[in-house]
């Protein structure tokens, strides 16, 4: 897979996320797909199958009325796409201890896409 082909899956991928379309997502993954989010230096979520992965992205859906995540930039390695994310999201859910229902938050962050063949195998979000 080129350059070119990696960088339209990762594309497609960001464009499903930022439309909840969670089919659109899991088009894009390979069945033994691993995830994880990174902040602080700590992993605070993660799935491994392409099954986890879903259910960790319909339930992220659900705590958001608005989301988007826009491409910053690019770097190719040989076998994985490091991507500059600037993100948005607003609150649909109240969370115990946290933000309520409407706030707005925005990151910056690095996600890293790992491909096998023509499918992204692994995301590992660092924010």
């Amino acid at each position: 897979m080129d350059n070119v082909e990696r960088r339209l899956a990762i594309e497609r991928y960001v464009d499903a996320y930022n439309h909840f379309d969670v089919k659109g997502m899991l088009a894009e993954l390979t069945p033994d797909v691993r995830f994880e989010n990174v902040s602080d230096g700590e992993v605070t979520a993660s799935s491994s199958g392409i099954d986890e992965f879903r259910r960790l992205a319909e339930l992220s859906s659900a705590m958001f009325s608005e989301r988007k995540q826009v491409v910053t930039g690019m770097a190719f390695g040989e076998v994985s796409v490091r991507v500059g994310i600037a993100w948005r999201g607003v609150f649909a859910v109240d969370l115990p201890e946290g933000p309520t229902v409407g706030t707005v938050i925005e990151l910056r962050g690095e996600s890293e896409f790992e491909f096998s063949g023509d499918r992204i195998c692994r995301i590992i979000d660092r924010g």
